[in-house]
């Protein structure tokens, strides 16, 4: 299959760039960089070793310095900032937007950041400022102050003598925020309706107020949802008063988005989005070594809700063969309720109200692969060892597991999310902990009773 233009663009990039570096060519490498944007050179030095990266650095020019530093992951961005003195951070980080500046001002060593807000004009301080006053995940966090604001007694030919006379415009400007004389926010004025309008209407009568404003308070994964919701490409950020306070553009939101889906996949493994990919061996694996030392806890947990059952084993040495069906039929199962609600959590759409719907529902769906299941490895179990009681113990001991599975799928991510921990980081640790020390248990009750 042929890949996408783009696609083999980026593959392609990348190995040419190794080419050259491995060939010493650094003007081919200067060439290459100058054609990408900052996000591509970000995800061309997060793909190649350390050595190769510090190399790379160097070649990339002075004004896309400050938007590659806000693009790479933060471990990356450190290790960037570090080969660099306080003038070279100070020169890249004097060309991006406030809410780009903030993002890169809380990575920043203590010193550098006060050389960073000293070389700030006083509005662009006092901008920076309100947005450093908020959380990093929440609309204030990501709202840049910039916007252009009309009121809504002027006329639709003002507004088009007075975006003249500014020549131009913010970035990602698709309407015009209409407030008061409070700078309360009143609704938006698209520019697309602005520029089909009658010139002596006023703004008030062509201006859409079914636009809602987000709080600056709301989580970024909130916002994400507005923006989905609404179909948005910007929005107005207010405070608690109903004022103005910048704006949220769709480009922001699709970081959030990206950001979002890869701390999922990578929590549940016990990573991390921002480690780097390319840190040292040693690095690497002091941080994988944490999880690793949980799941062998739990482990050792299960051995030892096996060795109470020492004597059964002894009796029946059939059941060490079948041992290991019972945890992972109810892992399975479990894994996949766990992911269901902790996306459900996750998107806002379980809530008090419905969560006992959904673990009846849970429960029944278990109840309904428990009987047919149970019944399928009762037969096989049966035929392999030649007596009815072997596929007994193993159908009964699946189904318990299964039915606790699914009651563990349900609340684990439920109970984690109210005590204020991340159901995608630690639910699956739980789960497998439950699964396995409930499978193996009735497993080994089940054989003791039946069969001894």
């Amino acid at each position: 299959m042929t890949p996408a233009p783009e696609q083999f663009a980026q593959s392609t990039r990348l190995e040419v760039l190794r080419a050259a570096l491995g060939t010493g060519g650094t003007r081919q490498v200067g060439r290459l960089l100058n054609d990408l944007n900052p996000a591509e050179i970000a995800d061309l030095l997060e793909s190649l070793p350390l050595t190769q990266r510090a190399i790379v650095w160097e070649l990339v020019d002075v004004e896309h310095e400050g938007s590659v530093l806000v693009e790479v992951n933060d471990e990356v961005r450190n290790s960037l900032i570090s080969r660099m003195d306080s003038a070279e951070v100070v020169a890249a980080a004097s060309n991006l937007d406030i809410d780009d500046l903030a993002d890169l001002v809380g990575e920043l060593p203590e010193p550098i950041n006060r050389e960073v807000l000293r070389s700030l004009d006083v509005g662009d301080r006092l901008s920076l400022q309100t947005v450093l006053k908020y959380e990093e995940d929440s609309a204030g966090g990501l709202m840049n102050p910039d916007t252009l604001t009309v009121r809504g007694d002027v006329t639709v030919e003002v507004v088009l003598r007075y975006l003249r006379m500014l020549r131009e415009i913010p970035a990602d400007t698709d309407a015009l925020f209409v407030v008061n004389r409070d700078d309360g926010y009143l609704g938006c004025l698209y520019i697309t309706r602005l520029i089909t309008a009658d010139p002596g209407q006023a703004v008030s009568e062509i201006m859409d107020t079914g636009v809602p404003a987000i709080g600056a308070t709301v989580a970024a994964a909130e916002v994400a949802t507005l923006f989905e919701n609404y179909d948005l490409v910007s929005a107005a950020v207010i405070d608690d008063n109903g004022k103005l306070l910048g704006r949220i553009t769709v480009d922001d939101v699709v970081d959030v988005i990206i950001d979002e889906a890869n701390r999922s996949v990578l929590s549940m493994a016990g990573l991390d989005e921002d480690d780097d990919m390319f840190a040292p061996v040693v690095v690497s694996a002091r941080r994988r070594s944490i999880w690793l030392g949980v799941n062998l806890a739990t482990a050792f947990l299960a051995a030892g809700v096996a060795g109470l059952f020492e004597a059964t084993l002894d009796e029946v040495v059939m059941l060490a063969i079948l041992m290991p069906v019972v945890p992972s039929m109810g892992g399975i199962a479990g894994s996949q309720t766990l992911i269901l609600i902790t996306r459900g959590i996750a998107l806002g759409q379980i809530e008090r109200s419905n969560a006992r719907w959904l673990l009846s529902k849970e429960f029944g769906v278990a109840l309904l692969n428990a009987a047919g299941w149970a019944c399928v490895v009762a037969l096989v179990t049966s035929w392999w060892f030649e007596t009815w009681k072997i596929g007994l113990v193993i159908a009964l001991a699946l189904s318990a597991n299964l039915l606790c599975a699914a009651v563990a799928g349900v609340c684990i991510p439920l109970t984690l999310k109210r005590l204020g921990i991340d159901p995608a980081l630690a639910g699956g640790v739980v789960l497998t902990t439950i699964t396995d020390v409930v499978g193996l248990a009735a497993f080994f009750g089940f054989g003791t009773w039946i069969l001894l």
